[in-house]
C-alpha cells in the first residue's frame, strides 16, 4: 500500500513539474526571415504567471530581462543586453546524466542573468559555460543570438554542453530550429513537449513551403496564439471548434496553455549594425489575450511604465490586465476545471472574440512600431520620442482592454 501511494505521489509530482516548467521556442536565421535579421522566440510556460520586465546594470553589460514579478532573485528568463547578446531557454527532461541533488539544480535563470551581464558573443557564452563551476545546476536548451551573425542552441547539463548552430546547413538546412522540452542529443524518447514540437514544426514548415518569410508579428499570431494540435490533427480556430458544443475544450498540448506566462521574440541585427537596435518584442501574460510591445536596451531604466513594476505593486499593469481577461477564458476553478478553457470567448463568427480584438490591436501596434524602429535605428536615444511612442501605445491598449474587461 505504501509503495502504491509513493508511486502515485511520484507520478503526480512529475506531472506537475513537467506541466509547469515547459516552454516552446525557435531560432530563425536571416535565411528565412523577411528582413534578413535573426529572430529568436521563447513562449514561456511556468508556475509563476506574474511576469514583468526589468532593466539591470550587469557585471560588464546592461540588459533588460523577463523576470518573475514576486522574485527578488537575480534570475532572467529571457533577455538582451547592450551588445546585442540575447538569450532564452527551454527546460529539458532527457539531458541529466548524474544524481546531482535537486537543491543544486534549477539554476537556469541565474545562469542567464549572469550571461547577460558578461557575454557579448556566442564564443563568450561558450567560454562562460566552460569556466562555470561543476555541476552547472541546469538541464536545459539555451537559445542565443548575437550582433555578429551568431545563432545557436546549446544543450547544457551539469557537466557540459553541445552546440547546434542554426547557421550550419547540415544542422538547420532551412535556416531554423524548433525546441520544446527535450534535447536532440539526450536520451531518445525521453523528455517532454513532443506534441508541441510537432505543432510548431508543422506551422513553420507550412509557412516556408509557401515561400513566405518569418516576421515577429507572424510568430505571435500564428505560433503564440495557435490552437493547432499535431497529434489530433485539428485546429480549433480553422476547424471552427469555437462554434461547436458549449465552447469548452481541454487545455492539453497546444502552444498557448494555462501555464503560459509570456511570449518573447528577439529581433536581432545584421553583422555590422548597431547592437542597440535589437528589439525585444514582449507579450506579458496569456498570449491569446495580450499584445506584443517592442522594448529596447538603449532606453535604459526608462522602460514603458506598463511593462515594469506598477507603483507599489511588483506586478506590471500589462500583465495584470491580461491575467484579468484570462480569468474568463479559464473560469472553472474546482476539481480539474482549470484544465478546460472556453475557446468561444477567444474566437467567434461575429469577430468579437478576445483574441480577435487583441489581434486587431496588435496589428495596429506593429504598423506604428516599424516606422518608429526604422526612424530610431541610427539615432541616439531620444527620451521624448520614446515617451510619446509608449504613451500613445498605452492609450490604445487601455482602450481595447476597456472593451475586454466590461
Amino acid at each position: 500500500m505504501k509503495k502504491s501511494l509513493f508511486f502515485i505521489a511520484f507520478i503526480f509530482s512529475i506531472f506537475l513539474a513537467t506541466d509547469v516548467y515547459c516552454c516552446t521556442s525557435a531560432i530563425f536565421s536571416g535565411k528565412c526571415t523577411k528582413d534578413g535579421r535573426p529572430l529568436m522566440w521563447k513562449h514561456r510556460d511556468t508556475g509563476e504567471l506574474n511576469n514583468r520586465i526589468e532593466y539591470f546594470n550587469g557585471k560588464k553589460y546592461d540588459f533588460i530581462a523577463l523576470v518573475d514579478s514576486p522574485s527578488t532573485l537575480k534570475e532572467a528568463w529571457a533577455g538582451t543586453n547592450s551588445e546585442g547578446f540575447s538569450i532564452m531557454n527551454t527546460a529539458s527532461y532527457n539531458l541529466m546524466d548524474d544524481d546531482t541533488p535537486s537543491s543544486e539544480m534549477d539554476q537556469e535563470g541565474v545562469l542567464m542573468f549572469n550571461a547577460l551581464g558578461e557575454c557579448r558573443t556566442l564564443e563568450d557564452f561558450e567560454k562562460f559555460l566552460d569556466r562555470h563551476k561543476r555541476p552547472i545546476g541546469v538541464e536545459a536548451n539555451f537559445g542565443v543570438i548575437d550582433a555578429f551573425g551568431g545563432a545557436a542552441y546549446y544543450e547544457v547539463n551539469n557537466q557540459g554542453w553541445t552546440k547546434l548552430d542554426v547557421n550550419d546547413p547540415k544542422i538547420a538546412p532551412e535556416g531554423y530550429i524548433v525546441y520544446t522540452n527535450h534535447s536532440f542529443t539526450g536520451r531518445f524518447n525521453d523528455g517532454m513537449g513532443y506534441i508541441r514540437y510537432g505543432n510548431a514544426r508543422h506551422i513553420v514548415a507550412q509557412k516556408l513551403a509557401r515561400n513566405e518569410r518569418i516576421t515577429p508579428e507572424w510568430i505571435f499570431s500564428d505560433l503564440s496564439r495557435s490552437f493547432y494540435h499535431s497529434l489530433l490533427g485539428i485546429d480549433l480556430i480553422k476547424d471552427e471548434y469555437y462554434s461547436k458544443g458549449n465552447g469548452f475544450f481541454i487545455d492539453q498540448d497546444f502552444i498557448p496553455r494555462n501555464s503560459t506566462s509570456a511570449s518573447v521574440v528577439f529581433s536581432g541585427v545584421k553583422k555590422g549594425e548597431n547592437p542597440l537596435n535589437t528589439v525585444m518584442w514582449t507579450v506579458l501574460g496569456y498570449p491569446p489575450v495580450s499584445v506584443a510591445v517592442p522594448l529596447f536596451v538603449k532606453a535604459g531604466k526608462n522602460q514603458p511604465a506598463f511593462m515594469v513594476k506598477n507603483g507599489e505593486s511588483v506586478n506590471s499593469e500589462m500583465c495584470d490586465m491580461a491575467l484579468e481577461v484570462k480569468e474568463s477564458v479559464f473560469p472553472i476553478k474546482r476539481g480539474n476545471g482549470e484544465k478546460y478553457f472556453n475557446i468561444s470567448l477567444l474566437y467567434n463568427n461575429e469577430g468579437t472574440g478576445y483574441m480577435q480584438i487583441i489581434q486587431s490591436l496588435e496589428d495596429g501596434i506593429f504598423e506604428k512600431a516599424y516606422p518608429f524602429i526604422e526612424r530610431n535605428r541610427d539615432k541616439e536615444y531620444d527620451k521624448s520620442e520614446f515617451d510619446n511612442f509608449y504613451n500613445d501605445l498605452f492609450k490604445q491598449i487601455k482602450a481595447a482592454y476597456g472593451t475586454l474587461l466590461r
